[in-house]
């Protein structure tokens, strides 16, 4: 595949066009200019109303331009960073909500209903899992799980009964590449939806509309925002489908102004910090693989020669995302990271500072014993997102904590 995402298409009239040649670093930072809209500031303002004057009775046009109404419905601060992550995702249309799960169960809820079923993996992640398993039924929607082994063959999971099919690629936790090529062609032959949660590899590394996904959804908390300090999510896909999901605002998971802006602000530096996060996982993993205190390591390709041919080919980059899970058990794991020097022990992901989080306590605390197996969600696992350190400072102090530990216990060697 090419180095870059290729570009989405821009709409005419909205945002200063670029020419086509331009990359997509430089669309993050010039794809959305409107200066003479913005009395000529370089960077967009807040636009921090709840409502706007209506200009006649009549509201619905003006000679203005686009009428807004109401910031539930939508607000001018949420326009650049939207486009933005349309471009990226190479999309018809983006809508902006006011988290990931937000966007997740607005694009669920606005796409089934009560005798369709929906079609998932069982590595998920855990907000998601709850949604599926906890609120879907209440409303007749059944959700049938695929295991890893499954997922392998989607032609013979899929069938005419299936409305909506969700993916995560890489997963959430055990970071498995699913081939989202065969899965979208199993799900167009069953007539069903295919969605694809690409938060983890962001547009950057990866374009599931491109390996024909209907939909892309994002938590954009995490690396799109990439600082620890916003909550956003993001939903990319054809206008029809768009104009279908909350359509109204009636779910109220809209975005804040204020939040908009500031994603608008990171997204200007997500190919640099993809590339220093990509290099980082990179390095770690090379080095962590080969520790005597380390189990087994969770990254994107490392499952079999089969799923590296995948990731190959569908992704441009591995990420920044990787779990491994310690020889000496789970009473090892708080001893390691409080000994971490670089990494904060926090929920969330994406960001540039290097986090870290037990998936079994966390994420996945709901789950019971036999669930968490099934999933292949140990005790001892620990999930970490690396950010945008120097490499050699996250090796050296990742290591330095794993030699602490000691040597494994004699059993497991």
């Amino acid at each position: 595949m090419s180095d870059t995402p290729a570009p989405g298409r821009m709409r005419k009239g909205s945002f200063d066009p670029l020419p086509e040649w331009a990359g997509v670093a430089t669309r993050l930072v010039h794809g959305t200019r409107r200066p003479e809209l913005n009395a000529g500031a370089v960077v967009g303002p807040i636009y921090q109303t709840s409502t706007f004057h209506f200009p006649s009775a009549h509201s619905e046009s003006s000679d203005r331009g686009k009428v807004y109404l109401y910031t539930r419905l939508d607000n001018p601060s949420l326009e650049g960073p939207a486009e933005t992550i349309r471009q990226l995702e190479g999309g018809e249309e983006a809508r902006l909500f006011g988290s990931g799960m937000g966007a997740i169960a607005a694009t669920v809820l606005s796409l089934v209903r009560s005798g369709d079923e929906v079609v998932t993996l069982q590595d998920l992640y855990g907000g998601t899992l709850d949604l599926f398993t906890d609120l879907l039924p209440r409303f007749g929607v059944r959700v049938r799980f695929v295991t890893a082994a499954e997922a392998e063959q989607p032609e013979a999971v899929l069938h005419r009964g299936t409305r909506l099919v969700w993916l995560e690629s890489p997963t959430n936790p055990t970071l498995t590449v699913v081939d989202l090529r065969q899965w979208a062609d199993a799900a167009d032959a069953a007539g069903a939806l295919l969605a694809v949660d690409n938060t983890f590899a962001t547009p950057i590394n990866q374009t599931p509309l491109a390996l024909g996904a209907d939909l892309v959804v994002h938590s954009a908390t995490k690396y799109l925002a990439g600082h620890s300090d916003v909550l956003a999510g993001a939903v990319v896909g054809p206008e029809e489908l768009l104009r279908r999901i909350d359509a109204k605002g009636y779910l109220g998971a809209s975005l804040d102004p204020f939040a908009a802006f500031l994603l608008s602000r990171s997204l200007k530096t997500l190919s640099l910090r993809v590339a220093r996060q990509n290099e980082n996982g990179r390095r770690v993993v090379e080095a962590l693989s080969r520790h005597p205190a380390v189990r087994r390591v969770y990254y994107p390709g490392r499952n079999s020669p089969a799923e590296e041919a995948i990731a190959a080919r569908q992704m441009r980059g591995r990420g920044g995302m990787f779990s491994l899970t310690l020889r000496a058990g789970p009473e090892a794991v708080d001893p390691f990271l409080r000994r971490l020097h670089f990494v904060h022990v926090a929920s969330s992901l994406g960001s540039v500072e290097s986090l870290a989080s037990v998936p079994a306590i966390t994420s996945h605390r709901h789950l019971s014993p036999s669930e968490l197996a099934e999933r292949g969600i140990e005790t001892s696992m620990v999930r970490f997102s690396l950010g945008v350190e120097e490499p050699d400072d996250l090796v050296r102090d990742l290591t330095e904590a794993l030699d602490a530990l000691g040597p494994p216990p004699a059993a497991s060697l």
